[in-house]
């Protein structure tokens, strides 16, 4: 790893004859021990596979496909990939790495500083939207645009109209919603301030972020509170997860612990599972602990056999051009291009968006928080766990392919959303959940990832995703430049 080791890291690979942390070795060990349970012959497999940085797709793909026969091989897959994870990682320590689970509590805790909103409170959802501001019906139009054109699913419209029409729960009344990662683009910082919520906002001890957090607390109507030492606001979530479990357990009112935490390459899962750490030790502290995550579109989802279908019609209606064209671009691709986007009808169909610029690090990350969702839901625990759409935001734009293929997404049916629309809708998705429960309860966790979801177009498109990614790309180039 670039960066000098400390706090959370990951664990000595005992092959490598110079002692290194090995990235590849963790997560080739998580995914084996998560398939265990359900799939012992893909785990065994897992375990032989040499070209992991490039095969990780394969195994992602399947760490979903074997949770989808029954409800307890979801859950089973989710608590073996945690287990897996948390005995693997160590901390550490003066006198070497201690295990995760060993992490002694720190001898000092952290004060507070308190932010406080000088704005008037908006008090109805306003979605902003290609340069408008929508409210009320227009933004149910919308939403039933998306839908037709297959941008979300159907079940997007029923908790939109829900939260347009009970405004009085945007304030989140007696929460204190902990946004961790409070400075990243995605989170619901500036929308909950907005509407007047109480936010325990968690990040970095830097001086930008931080100018960046209060002016977004006093531009808006309510409280955020910060972890401080000396007056000074911040925690490094590597090193500070046992400080910062006691002082969010001391917040008041309903705790909703919220990760949007995002990283370059490895340090990307250290953050994620100092934050599943987190959630775990507060879960554990607080019974009235609810969670909350965005879930990336460009990973592997169980999805509805209606999107299936629409996807399929799509690709069977495709124009005699468009079809013309798919044959040379198949055979001179070795059949990579424009493939089909299902086998044929399921119910649920696999969707698999992942992309390989992302990596297996980005990958896992994602899927620990997809599997903490899965198994807080299933022990009864309030989860509001939604799909993102694609959106531009700076870690998708400074990567150049990334950037491209988003430019050129439209042309396949994709929408990719400007990050002031995202993280709006997803606040409003997080106070819908917040106010039924976490949502509709589904027999299946595949069903409960379903909801809602806003996956850009990536589940209904006429190809499979990643067959369209490369044409997607070459097609953006030039829009990515603008």
């Amino acid at each position: 790893m670039a960066d000098a080791p400390h706090g959370l890291v990951f664990p000595v690979d005992p092959a490598d004859s110079e002692g290194r942390r090995s990235t590849t070795a963790t997560g080739r060990g998580v995914a084996a021990d998560a398939l265990r349970p359900v799939d012992a012959v893909g785990a065994r497999a897992v375990e032989r596979e040499t070209a992991w940085r490039t095969q990780y797709l394969t195994w992602f793909r399947r760490l979903v496909e074997a949770g989808l026969a029954t409800p307890d091989d979801a859950v089973a897959v989710a608590r073996a990939g945690l287990d897996s994870l948390h005995s693997r990682m160590r901390v550490v320590e003066r006198e070497g790495d201690v295990p995760l689970a060993d992490w002694p509590r720190s001898s000092a805790g952290f004060g507070q500083v308190e932010m406080h909103g000088a704005g008037e409170r908006v008090e109805e959802l306003v979605l902003p939207y290609r340069g408008e501001r929508l409210r009320g019906d227009d933004v149910r139009r919308q939403v039933e645009r998306w839908v037709e054109a297959g941008v979300v699913e159907p079940t997007m419209a029923e908790a939109v109209d829900a939260v347009v029409a009970h405004p009085e729960w945007l304030r989140l009344e007696d929460h204190t919603v902990a946004v961790v990662g409070a400075g990243s683009e995605m989170g619901p910082l500036q929308a909950l301030t907005r509407w007047g919520a109480r936010v325990a906002a968690v990040d970095l001890p830097r001086e930008d972020v931080w100018a960046r957090v209060s002016d977004t607390a006093v531009a808006g109507a309510g409280t955020v509170v910060a972890p401080a030492v000396d007056g000074r606001p911040g925690a490094d979530l590597l090193a500070d997860v046992p400080a910062l479990a006691d002082w969010l357990a001391a917040q008041p009112g309903t705790l909703v612990l919220g990760n949007y935490v995002y990283a370059d390459g490895a340090t990307n899962v250290r953050v994620s599972t100092a934050v599943d750490e987190l959630s775990r030790r507060l879960l554990e502290a607080r019974d009235d602990t609810a969670l909350a995550f965005l879930a990336t579109p460009t990973d592997v989802f169980g999805v509805p056999g209606e999107a299936v279908d629409q996807a399929l019609a799509r690709y069977a209606g495709r124009g005699r051009a468009s079809k013309g064209l798919g044959r040379p671009l198949r055979t001179l691709s070795g059949g990579r291009l424009l493939q089909r986007p299902y086998a044929g009808p399921a119910d649920p169909g696999l969707n698999d968006s992942l992309v390989p610029q992302q990596g297996p690090n980005y990958a896992l990350a994602k899927r620990l928080q997809r599997w903490r969702a899965t198994t807080a839901r299933y022990d009864g625990r309030l989860v509001s766990m939604n799909v993102a759409p694609p959106t531009r935001t700076r870690s998708v734009v400074k990567n150049r392919a990334l950037a491209a293929a988003y430019a050129g997404a439209h042309r396949f049916g994709v929408e990719v959303f400007d990050p002031s629309t995202s993280n709006v809708l997803m606040a409003a998705m997080l106070v819908h959940d917040l106010h039924t429960g976490g949502g509709p309860r589904h027999e299946h966790p595949w069903q409960d990832e379903a909801y809602a979801a806003a996956h850009g177009g990536l589940w209904r498109t006429a190809y499979s995703p990643r067959s369209a990614l490369g044409l997607a790309a070459l097609l953006g180039v030039g829009g990515a430049r603008g």
